[in-house]
């Protein structure tokens, strides 16, 4: 499946990495990167809609979708410092040395490292339903954590992880299709993304890795560092604070100074279930 009225792009990004990605519109640039277990396609929606006003470019992250899986002989491949330096690569490729960048879920980390690495080229940030890496660790505790299971799972050294979840992909990347969802995705939508997922799973589960090791470093040496982002930031979640005892609000204020924080009750695949609402979330970001 593609986005209707978007060209499709395959762009090297790095040696023997190529991200494939759909472009459409006109006006000012828009990445919008996709989440878990998802493909560039969870955008289709709120991409039509902004592509009236901006150049709309969607990627399939490194390791999912169309775009390339490099192996991880070293557990830095699918550093989100890596991933981010292939959106920003993109976009430069693309025409757009300066761009708005908007993620959900892991996507979500994606833009927050390339906001963190690259502030002159990210005008504004949005991120969706996620934590920064680093404070998503600190708050899983106790029975609430349960919630978090396959972060838990795909942390665990390279074999185990790759072999459970390959012996039966379809009901592991389709719980989350269905637990998280408020309603049903569409069958043909649905089937798009365990497809994608299938083929994938070595790749999806070194990015999960990479978030229990190298990306916390990164994290922490940001924090140590006294480094925030230096763009407007948006962030739209649910309400997981209350469920797991932490206040969202106050973990995303120590990275972002100039932060508009809402709490939603859209569910978690919100760019499919409320895209207007997203969409208008977005206007309103890239007038500050």
């Amino acid at each position: 499946m593609t986005i209707p009225g978007f060209d499709q792009h395959r762009i090297r990004v790095a040696d023997g990495v190529e991200l494939s990605a759909a472009v459409g519109g006109t006006g000012t640039p828009l990445v919008l990167l996709h989440g878990f277990p998802q493909t560039r396609l969870m955008w289709r929606l709120v991409a039509a809609e902004l592509a009236a006003e901006h150049t709309v470019i969607c990627p399939d992250l490194r390791g999912y979708g169309a775009s390339d899986k490099p192996a991880d002989p070293d557990g830095t491949a699918y550093a989100k410092r890596a991933m981010a330096r292939d959106v920003v690569e993109l976009a430069r490729e693309l025409g757009h040395p300066r761009f708005a960048l908007a993620g959900h879920d892991r996507g979500a980390l994606v833009a927050l490292r390339a906001a963190l690495d690259h502030p002159g080229a990210i005008s504004h940030l949005a991120c969706l339903d996620v934590l920064p890496t680093l404070d998503t660790w600190e708050v899983m505790h106790g029975t609430g954590a349960a919630v978090g299971f396959h972060l838990y799972l795909m942390a665990q050294p390279p074999g185990l992880p790759e072999q459970l979840i390959g012996a039966a992909p379809d009901a592991f990347f389709g719980h989350f299709l269905d637990a998280w969802a408020r309603e049903p995705a569409p069958a043909e939508v649905r089937a798009a993304y365990l497809d994608a997922c299938r083929a994938a799973v070595p790749s999806i589960v070194a990015d999960y890795r990479a978030s229990a090791g190298i990306d916390v470093e990164h994290d922490r040496a940001d924090r140590a560092a006294g480094r925030r982002l230096a763009m407007p930031v948006t962030v739209l979640q649910q309400d997981w604070g209350a469920a797991l005892g932490f206040d969202a609000r106050a973990r995303w204020s120590a990275w972002a100074p100039d932060l508009v924080h809402r709490t939603v009750d859209w569910g978690h695949f919100m760019a499919e279930e409320e895209p207007a609402g997203v969409a208008g979330e977005l206007r309103a970001l890239l007038r500050r």
